[in-house]
């Protein structure tokens, strides 16, 4: 028996638990070994596709299976299996192919399998795939594989912002349609975020809702924030985090997983 027997700790892991200088602070992984000893579970809920993550996962002693691609899918890299996946309705290409054509700088990223496919890409693009350290194929939308698990708007946060609204105007019974960063935009099925997947890996693990804890920067993470028994997040998040309410810890940098369980270990 542990004192955080039943309780489930669930982290963003972009700009959270992994820092900007692509690193994982020790203090964070110390702080989950002290965690998970005892007796809590550990995960991750990202942005990041099964491909763009896993090559991190073995960073991460997570002991409770992830929540990838915004909330379309769980995965238990333990055993090395997916657990759940949704994907974007067949029509999806013919939908964002309409967005990209009334905004024609935008870029596009899509997710098939483990193949990533990209449109019209722009600095932002470029820099994001930089980032995961992933090739893609360079294909026109009306030409991409489809089911697509997610797809992603890149450009600057007005442009976006305007797609977004024309999106859900037209299909908003299809589409979740949610800001990782100010310039990206990250779509995934109806219902599909990472508050809902971050309950669902709850419902498995048998945690009840009240012992739900999570921490996230960005506004994707506010679903999953609205679970948490205290909605956390580092000192680098967005205004919109800090705005919602969320109780702002240290900066990512700094190891906010250890300011989080710190918290807890007095609480418990």
């Amino acid at each position: 028996m542990g004192k955080f027997d039943g309780l489930l700790l669930a982290t963003d892991f972009d700009d959270t638990l992994y820092d900007q200088t692509l690193h994982i602070p020790q203090r964070n992984i110390e702080a989950i070994r002290y965690f998970t000893g005892q007796g809590g579970y550990f995960t991750v809920a990202t942005g990041r596709a099964h491909r763009t993550f896993a090559p991190y996962a073995p960073l991460v002693p997570m002991n409770a299976p992830a929540v990838l691609s915004n909330g379309a899918a769980i995965y238990d890299f333990q055993n090395d299996r997916p657990v759940e996946q949704t994907q974007l309705a067949p029509s999806a290409p013919r939908d964002l192919g309409a967005v990209m054509e009334r905004f024609p700088t935008l870029s596009i990223e899509a997710y098939h399998g483990e193949d990533i496919y990209v449109w019209n890409p722009n600095a932002i693009t470029l820099a994001h795939m930089k980032k995961v350290n992933c090739g893609y194929t360079l294909c026109p939308v009306e030409q991409m594989p489809t089911p697509w698990v997610k797809a992603l708007f890149h450009q600057e946060h007005q442009v976006l912002a305007a797609a977004r609204e024309m999106l859900l105007a037209g299909h908003g019974d299809k589409y979740e349609a949610i800001f990782s960063n100010p310039r990206y935009l990250e779509i995934t099925c109806k219902g599909s975020t990472k508050g809902g997947m971050v309950a669902r890996v709850a419902e498995l693990l048998k945690v009840r809702p009240g012992h739900i804890y999570c921490v996230g920067d960005n506004q994707n993470d506010i679903p999953m924030l609205e679970r948490s028994a205290i909605p956390f997040a580092p000192a680098n998040c967005a205004q919109e985090v800090r705005a919602w309410g969320a109780r702002v810890l240290c900066h990512c940098n700094d190891g906010v997983i250890g300011d989080v369980v710190e918290i807890l270990d007095g609480l418990y």
